[in-house]
């Protein structure tokens, strides 16, 4: 089957990010970081629905009941039916960050990075957010936390500073939601850009967004570059797949970040659709 690249008539977000496939409504939901808000369409893009937040949303994950998002101080359930929020937790953060990305692991837990909005480049972290409410530092030293995502038996954890470019991966111990050592998997600059948001693929593949590059790319569990796929729009943020049969590929992307990324073209900040890709996603998993 060929590849087909479509973009979705859902709209446009300013910030772009987290997409993600409900598995149990077959509703795609992702954010406009910055809007801010949380978004949600059928598997084509459309019967859009949107509910505004009151302060910037970086990732949202499937939860027992609903949603649950991580906002810039921290991390709250989130209720589509009556677009109501309330807070869980609130990790201790260094000054002038935000919570970014995040995605749920296979047991109940919800992992998350902070980003630098100031000018601390080591100023973010990744937190973990366990069942009870309860939370932990995993990592410090980051500028921008992204590309979150695990393996298909939850044992490793794939894990990106935006900024140093590269994809790392971690041992997961998913009994307790500790981690092993870091190591660098891939340096995602020699595709000319450091990764933002990423996902894995039934077969264990990690496919990155290629913010810089206008592309996503696929990673084996080994690092090796398996393909590079050029879009049609800038500024790719994330990657999730969806659909009934998980077989599309959906990215969000950026028309301005607010900062530094500011696109003129004029599909910025729609979401991508890429079918036939001969690969298929795995379910969320959910926080409990």
């Amino acid at each position: 089957m060929p590849v087909a690249i479509d973009l979705l008539p859902a709209g446009v977000a300013g910030l772009g990010e987290s997409p993600l496939w409900d598995h149990r409504s077959e509703r795609l939901y992702w954010v406009d970081s910055i809007a801010p808000e949380i978004l949600s369409s059928d598997a084509e893009g459309g019967d859009v629905r949107r509910w505004t937040l009151e302060q910037p949303v970086g990732s949202i994950g499937l939860a027992s009941d609903g949603l649950i998002a991580a906002l810039a101080d921290g991390f709250y359930r989130f209720d589509p039916e009556s677009g109501q929020e309330a807070a869980i937790a609130h990790p201790v953060m260094a000054p002038a960050t935000r919570l970014n990305d995040g995605k749920a692991d296979r047991h109940g837990r919800f992992l998350t990075a902070s980003m630098r909005t100031g000018y601390d480049d080591d100023a973010g972290a990744l937190f973990r957010l366990d069942a009870d409410g309860g939370w932990a530092q995993l990592e410090g030293g980051v500028a921008i936390g992204n590309a979150i995502s695990f393996s298909p038996d939850g044992a490793t954890l794939y894990f990106a500073d935006s900024l140093d470019g590269h994809l790392r991966r971690y041992r997961y111990d998913f009994e307790s939601g500790a981690i092993g050592p870091r190591e660098d998997l891939v340096d995602c600059r020699e595709q000319g850009s450091g990764p933002d948001g990423a996902t894995v693929d039934s077969e264990g593949r990690i496919w990155a967004a290629l913010v810089l590059a206008q592309a996503v790319a696929c990673y084996s569990p080994q690092g090796k570059l398996l393909r590079s796929i050029p879009l049609p729009l800038p500024f790719p943020s994330c990657p999730a797949f969806g659909g009934p049969g998980l077989d599309t590929l959906y990215l969000t992307s950026i028309a301005n970040s607010g900062h530094r990324l500011v696109a003129d073209h004029p599909d910025a900040g729609r979401i991508t659709a890429i079918r036939g890709l001969d690969a298929r996603g795995i379910a969320e998993g959910v926080y409990a």
